[in-house]
This record gives C-alpha cells, structure tokens and sequence, in this order.
C-alpha cells in the first residue's frame, strides 16, 4: 500500500504559515512588504542590511568573520547576521514570502533555488556578475547548476559560494584495532559495519541519518550500489528501479542492527556529534563537516574519502547541492546587499570560507589556495570529481517542488522504513510516484 499523496509546495507554505510565526519586518531591514510582488529597490547603497544564514550555528562563527571584514571596507554599511538552521531555512523564507520581512541577503543553494525563484522574489544576478569583480572568477560548473536550478531559463539567481561533496568518515583508530581494511567498497563498507558493532558495549560500526535530511544520504546509499547514472529513464525517474529497491533495503537494514537506536530523529547535527564522541566506525556526511572531526578527533584517529564504488570499481553518488547567496527582490538596498555579496564571494573571503567549511571554494583564484591540499577530504573529493573515477547522479533541484518532496513529504516515511512499518519498495514507488507528477508539471510550465 503507498503511503501518502503528493503535496505542492503551496500547501507545504500553507502548513509554514499555521505552524511558524513569521518574523517581524523590523528584524529583516524592509518595511513588511516583502512578497513576490515587491521589486524593492537599489537604494543609496549604504546603510543597513540583513542577511539570513541558511546554516546557522554550524557557519556562524566563520560568517561573523566575514561581515567584520566588509563592515572593516565598508564603515557605512552595516550587516545584520541571523543564523537559521539548515533544517528551518526553507520554511522561514516561505513564511516570509507570505507574510513580508524578507532579508536583503540569504543563503540560497541549488536544492531550493527553483522553489524561490518560481514565488518571483529572488533577483537576476547575470548582469551584476558581468560588471563585478567576480565575472570570470567564479567556477563555471557551479554557476551552471545554479542556472539549471532556478526553474529552468537559465537565469543566475545565486551567486555560487561552494561545492560539497558525499563523504564517508570512518575511524581508522577502530579499523586497526579491528584489522580492517578501509571501506573503499560496498562490501567492506557492510562487512565493516557489522564486525565494528558490540550493542552491548555501546560500539556501533555506523550511524545512520534517519531525521531531518535523511532522503538524500538514502539517495545516495542506494545508487552508489546500484550502480544506476541517472535519475530519470526518459519521463519516469529510477528511484524505484528493483536495483535501487534493493539497495535501500540492504541499507535501511542497517538500523538498529549496527547503528544506535537514536538514530530514528538523528539530524546532522546529532549525528555528527555522536560520531565525534563515541565509538562508532563509520559516519557518512559532507565535507561541510570535517572542521567538526578535526577538533573532537585530531587528524590522527579519522580519515575521510569518497563514497565506497561498487564491485566493478565505479563509483556513483548522487549530486550534493551547490551553495550560493541570493538577493531578495523586496530589498530596499540592493546596491549595499550587492556589494556584500561580491565581497563574500571574493578571493580571499571565499577561501577563508571554505577553509573553515571543508568545501570546495566556488572562486576560482581562492580554489587554487594550499589549504585544499592539507584537507584531506577535499583534496580526495576534488579528485573524484575530475578524474573520471566517480559518475554523478542529478537529482532534479530544478523542481519548485523537489524541496518539499524530498524533505517534509518523506522524510517520516522513510522513519518507516527504518522501523519496518513500510517496505523500501512501497516508500520508493511513493516517492516516484511524486517526482514523476511533478517533472511532467514543470515540463507543462516549460511549454507554456
């Protein structure tokens, strides 16, 4: 039996709006206007401007740097920094587009992009890029899957920050213990799990992703051992390829067997820490979070390298969002918020960025920085992605409802699974089932 009908985004904004108080306009820098139909303004390009971290806390400190070196260039222009957690970013900027107070400035990567750009309240940028200091700076496969998100015209509507990238983290303290080898394969990824796990001395071999974010990392436990390289057979997607079905099985099997039980409502952010105070093998996340293992671990006790590849020696993963900067139409200070975005993007803020980060730096000047070749885990994902030895697989950010599907939609459905009230195939049917509606709405939109 499948488990829920698809929702549009603008029920998903219905939910927002009768679930989360809108933030006042006086804490956004506008006058309350902030809707699809405020065009805003350029304004003298001095004074105050707010922008909207769409990572709060986990980039806070690093952000803060950042505005103190531009309030240092620019005395007459002031930023106000508020940090939202990734988890909340996309449903205070909905709640805000319904209710105003809108910022000047937010984080917009290209998972969401398409979702705000179709609501008409997000800048074009090309123009802006062109006559700045950032025209042909910045990475060039970046800024087009920003283009390819935002809806499909191939507009810039977020200058492009970083890259990210699948990892999987595993203690190389435990394997040597254990007389492991590193879980480069499928095979000894499962096999690794399973010798590292002691329940009863709380020793786990994984910790899996079953709260807020969890579609994606399934995503991408899936294809990488099914080994299928697209996301779409024609109009129809492949979640629910019988390889793909097996695959999740295999890996929501995971849970409980050789994972921690709390892992049902883990988040990154619980995820991570656990990871980082226990005793567990293996942690799949991003590069953002690699800065966190430094501190807790040292470079001594961890490692962090690519996605296992399957038996044939391919490696397949599923695309991670590019991160970007937005300017929001209803802005009353475009000029400033502009400038604040080329600042942030440059040279040497780009790379103090992603220095701290752990991700690819979306400037190309700062990408060439020595850092990158200290940190590990970046070095080795850059490689992957340019030496031919990794296929990735897009997942179709260019859908307005490709958020919603792949976040509130099934995130408690996949918990399901997890728990055994719902078959990996009837969830991932479900989930094609959606995808497939609303890839042929947006190709309707396209035509029209």
């Amino acid at each position: 039996m499948k488990i829920s009908v698809h929702r549009s985004r603008r029920a998903a904004v219905a939910v927002a709006l009768g679930s989360v108080l809108a933030l006042t306009a006086t804490a956004c820098g506008d006058d309350g206007s902030g809707s699809g139909g405020d065009k805003g303004s350029d304004g003298s390009g001095k004074g105050k401007i707010v922008f909207w971290d769409n990572n709060g806390g986990v980039r806070t400190d690093i952000w803060k740097e950042v505005i103190a070196d531009f309030e240092k260039q620019n005395p007459d222009i002031e930023v106000e920094y508020v940090g939202i957690a990734s988890t909340e970013y996309q449903s205070k900027v909905d709640t805000a587009i319904q209710g105003g107070g809108l910022p000047d400035v937010g984080g917009v990567g290209a998972a969401m992009l398409a979702g705000f750009a179709a609501q008409n309240v997000l800048e074009p940028l090309d123009d802006r890029v062109g006559k700045s200091s950032l025209n042909g700076r910045l990475n060039e496969d970046m800024v087009k899957v920003l283009k390819a998100s935002g809806g499909g015209d191939g507009t810039l509507y977020s200058v492009p920050t970083s890259a990210n990238n699948g990892v999987l983290y595993y203690r190389t303290d435990l394997f040597k213990a254990a007389g492991l080898e590193a879980p480069t394969t499928w095979d000894k990824f499962f096999a690794a799990a399973e010798k590292l796990t002691d329940a009863g001395k709380n020793r786990f071999g994984y910790t899996i992703r079953g709260g807020k974010g969890s579609i994606a990392q399934a995503l991408d436990a899936m294809y990488g051992q099914s080994g299928i390289t697209s996301f779409w057979n024609g109009d129809k997607t492949t979640v629910n390829d019988p390889k793909n079905v097996a695959a999740l099985e295999k890996y929501a099997a995971l849970y409980k067997k050789v994972t921690p039980a709390a892992d049902l409502n883990n988040d990154f952010t619980k995820m991570v820490a656990q990871w980082d105070s226990g005793t567990i093998g293996m942690l799949n996340h991003n590069l953002g979070s690699y800065q966190d293992h430094v501190k807790a671990l040292g470079v001594e006790k961890f490692r962090g390298i690519p996605q296992p590849a399957g038996a044939d020696g391919k490696r397949v993963q599923v695309s991670n969002p590019v991160d970007g900067l937005g300017l929001f139409k209803s802005s009353k200070n475009k000029d400033a918020a502009w400038k604040f975005i080329e600042f942030a993007t440059s040279k040497a803020e780009n790379s103090k960025f992603n220095e701290s980060a752990g991700q690819v730096p979306a400037n190309n000047d700062a990408a060439k920085d020595a850092w990158i070749s200290k940190a590990e885990p970046t070095k080795l994902a850059a490689q992957a992605l340019t030496d031919g030895s990794t296929t990735i697989v897009q997942l179709p950010y260019y859908l307005p409802d490709w958020n919603t599907i792949s976040k509130s939609d099934n995130e408690p459905n996949f918990q399901k699974v997890l728990l055994g009230k719902t078959s990996a195939k009837d969830f991932l049917d479900t989930l094609a089932d959606q995808l497939n509606k609303a890839q042929t709405e947006w190709k309707k939109q396209q035509k029209s």
